[in-house]
């Protein structure tokens, strides 16, 4: 198996548990914590891509463009702890092959590199969005469509900055 993964994640905790079971499996895991640090690998180029979404405060969909063009025939699986439809279809459109929301087990995010083409054997999810989660998701398509910028985002959808600011401070919400 021995596949050349690349872990890109500010959560120093998490890289180093999830490149530890990576490597157990085979892998050869190179890990950075910030874009900069991710651009600078020089080691074998990756075969995988791992790309935690929020890096720092940063946009991981800012970096990947930036490494689908540095390593074109490697495979990204975007994870993050703050899922939206919004950043899933922005992640795919940009070249990502998977999105996984946190918490994800190393067979989440092994078996991601694997389902690259559509699967209309997966099963559908038991109920609909909750009225909280399609808000949430609406906030989050908005925002991506002004490219994160809160101030435009607010007047877009004609509320108050601060208001949507304590909005998008929370947690997503579940189903």
């Amino acid at each position: 198996m021995n596949e050349a993964i690349l872990l890109i994640d500010d959560d120093e905790a998490f890289s180093a548990v999830l490149a530890r079971s990576l490597t157990r499996r085979g892998h050869v895991v190179a890990v950075a914590h910030s874009a900069e640090a991710a651009l600078a690998v020089a080691d074998a180029p990756p075969t995988r891509i791992v790309l935690d979404l929020n890096l720092g405060g940063d946009s991981g969909l800012r970096l990947l463009p930036l490494l689908r063009q540095r390593w074109p025939a490697a495979a990204v699986v975007v994870l993050t702890g703050y899922a939206s439809i919004a950043t899933a279809v922005e992640a795919t459109k940009l070249g990502a092959v998977q999105y996984l929301a946190k918490p994800a087990t190393v067979d989440d995010i092994l078996a991601a590199f694997e389902q690259v083409s559509a699967n209309p054997e997966l099963p559908l999810a038991p109920q609909p969005m909750s009225l909280k989660r399609v808000t949430w998701e609406h906030l989050q398509r908005v925002l991506a469509e002004h490219d994160g910028n809160v101030s435009a985002t607010a007047r877009a959808l004609n509320m108050h900055r601060r208001t949507l600011q304590r909005m998008l401070a929370k947690k997503p919400v579940k189903n």
